[in-house]
């Protein structure tokens, strides 16, 4: 293995990678040597995202379970299998407790804990079968603490990040590794969609510095793995 490309050979699923992180992470993962599949709802922004990263596109919603199925076997029956899958698909609404409603949490939930159930099972089938590779699941640091307006989607963190301990000891005993990584605040287009403003600013994180964190981790010996990383702006202010 090359030290300039070391997941040379491998093979990926990026969800969520169209855009910001999961962008990001897919091509560090293509300049590292992997093959790389990115997964999005939004076909044509898909579309435009793997031309010109030279990933493979498959478009579909993780949280519908049809869709979850298609986009692993597509993935696996393009490159011959599945190493590696960045569990990134996400979004977030946020409200006060008293104005968040019943669609609000289902919303959330199906995207960021059913989908990512349902895509991590899939490729967890697979890996077991071959008996390799690596779930890195994208929470974030609401997963390790709530605060105000966030009822959606600090629930919907904190559930995949128990959600990837139970992975973590069931799918250890088949040498497969499950990661949970949990970005800080970062300069994307999340707050955006989530109607709400971001400040610029060039002390904050950008996607391309939780790309690097993630690499870091999957470049790890198989015989060891970081089971979980937060990543952190360090001054921000």
């Amino acid at each position: 293995m090359q030290q300039d490309r070391p997941l040379q050979g491998q093979r990926a699923l990026v969800t969520g990678g169209s855009s910001g992180i999961g962008r990001a992470v897919a091509a560090l993962l293509i300049e590292a040597g992997a093959r790389v599949a990115i997964n999005g709802r939004d076909g044509a922004a898909l579309d435009a995202a793997a031309a010109e990263l030279g990933a493979l596109a498959v478009q579909g919603d993780v949280g519908v379970e049809e869709d979850a199925r298609r986009i692993v076997e597509a993935t696996a029956e393009s490159f011959g299998g599945v190493d590696i899958l960045i569990n990134n698909a996400g979004f977030g609404r946020f409200a006060p407790l008293l104005e968040t409603s019943a669609e609000d949490m289902e919303t959330v939930w199906r995207t960021n804990v059913l989908g990512a159930f349902l895509v991590g099972r899939e490729c967890a089938r697979r890996m077991v079968e071959q008996g390799s590779g690596t779930i890195v699941n994208v929470a974030s640091t609401a997963a390790l603490r709530g605060f105000q307006r966030g009822s959606a989607y600090a629930s919907s963190k904190f559930a995949l990040r128990g959600m990837t301990e139970c992975w973590r000891d069931e799918l250890r005993r088949h040498d497969v590794r499950v990661i949970l990584c949990n970005p800080s605040e970062v300069l994307t287009d999340f707050s955006r969609r989530a109607g709400g403003n971001q400040e610029p600013s060039p002390k904050k994180l950008v996607p391309e510095d939780i790309a690097h964190a993630v690499l870091g981790a999957l470049v790890t010996d198989p015989r060891g793995f970081v089971p979980e990383f937060s990543v952190f702006a360090t001054n921000p202010f």
